[in-house]
């Protein structure tokens, strides 16, 4: 983890993340997210609603993604937008890698193009704003950033947006 960087170059890109998918991550990533849907947890009823196996939320998968870019642009980096969608579902015993391209700079926020792979295709695919280190704003009494206005907007099937707007003191 690199833990002071600016938001670099247009053209920079992130070195890769590899997340090894087991059924626990899945599993746990579906109760952290209170999202109870059986095909997150029960192999049996996936597959009788047509899946081979459980696969992965969309909520565990934005957390992989902010967790890939502050992994990058350090701990007090802040995301200001995320933006996904989904594709190939990613199911126990497979292996995600998440890469990333710096698309656009503007001060100390970037906007780094994001996608996830497994063995079977694009996993995720989506835009990461995220302003770095040294950003107009706030920090709390720890150091850590602090935001407010956090608003998640579920849009189309398979696709997220989470936008923090502000900052408070």
């Amino acid at each position: 983890m690199n833990t002071e960087v600016g938001p670099g170059r247009v053209g920079d890109v992130l070195p890769p993340l590899e997340i090894e998918i087991t059924r626990t991550l899945i599993v746990a990533g579906a109760i952290a997210s209170r999202d109870y849907q059986d095909v997150h947890h029960d192999a049996e009823l996936a597959r009788q609603k047509g899946s081979p196996d459980i696969f992965m939320n969309i909520l565990t998968t934005n957390g992989l993604v902010g967790r890939y870019i502050t992994d990058r642009f350090g701990p007090r980096s802040v995301l200001r937008r995320v933006a996904i969608r989904l594709g190939a579902p990613n199911y126990p015993g497979d292996t995600m890698v998440l890469t990333g391209t710096v698309e656009a700079v503007e001060g100390d926020t970037a906007t780094v193009r994001v996608v996830g792979a497994n063995g079977i295709g694009r996993h995720v695919t989506g835009t990461v704003t995220v302003t770095v280190p040294g950003a107009a704003g706030a920090e709390g009494a720890d150091g850590a950033r602090v935001a407010q206005g956090a608003e998640g907007i579920e849009g189309a099937e398979g696709a997220a947006v989470h936008e923090v707007a502000g900052s408070r003191p």
